[in-house]
């Protein structure tokens, strides 16, 4: 029987951290380079935010896998089930093996409903709902815009959510939506946010708050869900103060996530990492195994996991690769993360920032952090171009 495939470089996960570095890998001049991904479906999920605000649809955000592989990419249609770092060798489901002499393991995380007792039971019916996952998002919207008295509750967990500012998107394009057909007065808003900060970034962090105030939220930082109890609609959550209960009539929530269940089992995580890919933050390789690299939502990189992220660690990736092999100075990844949250349906503002909450602006004219119609309209519509026709196609620097 013929022995495990190899390649130059295994990327595993098909999304937006594996397609962007095997195309950028290939741009670069890898001639050996595979992806290992069983979804046949490719979404970009950040507009799944605008999915769950009435702005957007799923099929705006989705594309057959097979028309974003790179070309010259090598596409195993199949799932990883364990890694053998030692081996440098990977197991599919289908029972075949791959080797590699070196190794990008960026699948993603999942959404965690076991760390909130109820939470899943109570996203089966109509009353609460999540941007996070495809089948949910159109119902957020659905539920919200339907709502014209009550208690309105939105959850934002701060464990290893993606993004997790962008939960925010659906609460502001609510709250405006409410406004606009003169019911907000009849729905009292409850903002529950698990961190200190709406957002990591200071002056981003005050315009959001000046917003909610406007639509009279009631905001609560260091506040996180313990439980759900669909039947009562209530939330058992804890705060500063103790715990109290939250009842509600609409709920949406910023799930926490976690990495994929074999990677626990690879040897890759550690105590320190959550369950998540132990990588050296800076550099992006991994602590212990050298010829595996770690990027995306399930790679413990000590910033907020974003989409927006990943053009910073993708080069880095592509490069440490190769500087690896000949010994060159590697690069280093600064935390940079990105959060766009929308403060009504026609204005956003953009935080950006490196891990350490210092302001890391793309461009300092105009200002970012003041929310505009400009800001809206690019992260709604020219965002997604940009991902579909430079991002995939590995045009990063």
């Amino acid at each position: 029987m013929a022995g495990p495939r190899h390649h130059d470089v295994l990327v595993v996960g098909g999304g937006n951290a594996g397609i962007s570095l095997a195309a950028k890998l290939r741009r670069d001049g890898c001639r050996d380079v595979a992806v290992v991904e069983p979804k046949q479906v490719h979404e970009y999920r950040p507009l799944l935010s605008y999915v769950a605000s009435g702005m957007a649809t799923l099929d705006d955000l989705r594309r057959p896998q097979s028309e974003v592989i790179p070309r010259g990419v090598r596409w195993h249609s199949d799932a990883v089930v364990g890694i053998e770092p030692e081996r440098s060798l990977v197991r599919l489901a289908s029972g075949k093996e791959l080797t590699y002499t070196d190794l990008a393991v960026c699948p993603g995380s999942r959404v965690d409903w076991d760390a909130i007792p109820g939470a899943e039971e109570a996203m089966g019916t109509p009353a609460a709902s999540t941007s996070y996952l495809p089948e949910l998002a159109p119902g957020t919207w659905t539920r919200l815009s339907s709502l014209v008295a009550g208690t309105a509750v939105f959850a934002i967990s701060d464990r290893h959510v993606p993004c997790a500012p962008v939960g925010l998107k659906p609460l502001f394009t609510a709250a405006d939506h409410w406004r606009r057909t003169g019911v907000l007065d009849a729905i009292t808003i409850e903002l529950l946010v698990a961190g200190d900060r709406l957002v990591d970034l200071p002056r981003a962090d005050d315009e959001l708050r000046a917003a909610a105030e406007s639509y009279g939220v009631h905001v609560r930082t260091g506040t996180s869900v313990e439980s759900i109890d669909a039947s009562t609609r209530s939330l058992r959550v804890r705060t500063p103060d103790g715990p109290t209960e939250v009842r509600y009539d609409a709920l949406y929530l910023a799930p926490p996530h976690r990495a994929p269940d074999w990677l626990a089992s690879s040897g890759l995580t550690s105590p320190a990492s959550d369950g998540f890919l132990a990588v050296d933050p800076w550099t992006l390789q991994h602590r212990d195994h050298p010829t595996v690299w770690g990027l995306g939502d399930a790679a413990s990189v000590d910033a907020l996991p974003s989409g927006g992220a990943l053009r910073k660690q993708v080069p880095v990736v592509a490069h440490n690769i190769a500087a690896r092999r000949t010994g060159a100075t590697m690069r280093r990844y600064d935390g940079y993360s990105i959060g766009p949250v929308t403060t009504s349906r026609r204005r956003l503002l953009l935080a950006e920032f490196d891990r350490d909450g210092r302001p890391e602006p793309t461009t300092p004219v105009p200002d970012l952090v003041r929310p505009r119609r400009s800001l809206l309209l690019f992260d709604r519509y020219v965002e997604p171009q940009v991902y579909w026709h430079r991002l995939l196609k590995g045009k990063v620097s």
